[in-house]
């Protein structure tokens, strides 16, 4: 071992890596999320909407809408020292779906973003990382600020197992979007000690 050897005794260790998605249905704030918490300017694949789409995407309850992603939206965030978030955003519309299995492939935990106003919007998010067994949380993005229902109304209504955490949120607010991913991370946590005793 060489004094230039990262490995040497005092070099500091690269952080751990963690691939996270933050998913959910078109116009749920994915993409605000991301760009809320990441530390470093996210990286957006944001199109306009155009009249040619107005027969394929759903604008209903999100008539203010003026762009959407086509591929992904990526994002950094430090958790302490020795850890890295990486956040990949999914499409939303159902014509871009087919990018979420390559956009799976590494991740080891999702959040699932949901419009209380079009809760249907993010159900195929669900059941995609329930399909494929991929632990997340449910992050229920409160647009303009208000949460009109508790988050055990919103887990019966989504018919969703106990074991998945079912959190308030405001994709705005950096805090708030932390507070999501430590969830999720903690969840990650519980079920490694899960499996190691097993």
């Amino acid at each position: 071992m060489t004094a230039s050897d990262p490995t040497a005794a005092g070099a500091p260790a690269a952080p751990d890596a963690v691939k996270i998605l933050v998913a959910g249905g078109f116009g749920v704030g994915k993409t605000t999320m991301v760009g809320s918490v990441s530390e470093i300017a996210p990286l957006r694949t944001e199109e306009p909407l155009t009249v040619a789409g107005l027969d394929v995407d759903d604008l209903k309850g999100i008539e203010e809408k003026r762009s959407t992603t086509v591929a992904l939206d990526f994002g950094r965030i430090a958790i302490g020292d020795d850890l890295v978030l990486y956040l990949f955003g999914t499409p939303g519309q159902q014509r871009f779906w087919f990018m979420w299995n390559d956009l799976a492939i590494g991740a080891l935990g999702a959040v699932v973003l949901i419009d209380v106003r079009r809760p249907d919007a993010s159900f195929a998010a669900i059941d995609f990382f329930e399909r494929r067994k991929i632990p997340f949380v449910v992050g229920v993005n409160g647009f303009h600020g208000l949460h009109p229902y508790p988050a055990d109304e919103i887990r019966q209504a989504l018919a969703l197992p106990a074991g998945v955490p079912v959190l308030l949120c405001d994709a705005r607010e950096r805090e708030s979007c932390r507070d999501v991913l430590i969830a999720l991370l903690d969840l990650l946590i519980a079920d490694a000690v899960r499996q190691t005793r097993h």
